[in-house]
């Protein structure tokens, strides 16, 4: 049994341009319940978290046989600060076994993050915060389990100033629900002055679970979903992709935003690599460093 392995989702087709890293999910599922998760569609009963089996005794020794300096992933599948985490907090021991040898990239939607401020500003780490809109009455239909943005937002302050770099992940653009340039203003604009620094953006990929849960709770977006991702052959590696056009122009409606604001961007999963900024990787992993 290894709980830390490679990241490789798409088994070497990816459209992904993370630098090699390695990812660890201290539990199975997530208690946010997003409706357009992904995971739900590979991982059985997602939406009924647990934490992994003997995970501490095991990523003990996963860790043992990785390089010094490699970049760990927490986590790729389900949220590492869940509610779990505060009985559990494997996170948290995990963070204390990986702290002063490897890189780390945390990628949450909880402020629950910032009870770790003490051993991320001493690490080489970076924070991704997934918001996906300000408006919480809109937040708490796509993400019912998930803190409100008003609390990711006060989260990306207090790891800026306790010197942790924060990366904004705006992910998914949801056609008709956040794609406007008026709520991808919002959320850029917010977070940039709460300290982020470099904005990763995707749209959402259809998946046949995520499409039925976006549906029931969207029924208007039906219509607008057939238009933007009526061209089958935008299938790559099981996902339903929108339209190439509609992916450039909002895609690039982020970049051109996230640099008025003063800050680096990059696609995630796209094969838009144009848009990517240059000397920074798409994860943000290039912004960590060592504070002590």
């Amino acid at each position: 049994m290894s709980y830390i392995r490679p990241f490789d989702p798409w088994r070497g087709k990816s459209l992904c341009t993370c630098p090699f890293k390695y990812t660890v999910n201290p539990y199975t599922g997530c208690q946010h319940r997003c409706l357009y998760c992904y995971a739900s569609s590979y991982i059985k009963n997602f939406f009924n978290p647990r934490p992994k089996a003997n995970f501490l005794e095991t990523a003990r020794k996963d860790i043992s046989k990785i390089p010094r300096g490699s970049i760990i992933n927490i986590s790729s599948s389900s949220d590492p600060y869940q509610p779990l985490e505060s009985k559990y907090q494997y996170t948290r021991r995990l963070l204390e076994l990986v702290s002063d040898n490897y890189v780390i990239e945390i990628v949450t939607k909880s402020d629950l993050v910032t009870r770790d401020i003490d051993i991320l500003s001493k690490a080489r780490s970076v924070v991704s915060i997934t918001i996906t809109t300000l408006d919480e009455t809109l937040a708490r239909r796509l993400e019912p389990g998930a803190p409100f943005p008003s609390r990711r937002i006060y989260a990306i302050k207090k790891l800026t100033e306790a010197g942790v770099p924060v990366v904004l992940r705006y992910d998914p653009i949801i056609p008709g629900l956040n794609d406007s340039k008026e709520s991808i203003s919002a959320v850029l604009e917010a977070a940039v002055t709460a300290g982020a620094r470099h904005v990763v953006s995707s749209t959402y990929k259809i998946k046949p679970d995520n499409l039925a849960r976006m549906l029931s709770e969207f029924p208007d977006l039906e219509a607008k979903f057939e238009h933007i991702y009526r061209d089958r052959k935008n299938r790559i590696q099981g996902y339903l992709y929108a339209d190439k056009e509609y992916r450039y122009r909002t895609l690039s409606t982020v970049r051109d935003i996230a640099h008025s604001l003063g800050v680096t961007f990059a696609t995630c999963r796209e094969g838009l690599y144009q848009l990517n900024d240059k000397g920074v990787t798409c994860d943000g992993t290039s912004l960590a460093t060592r504070n002590s």
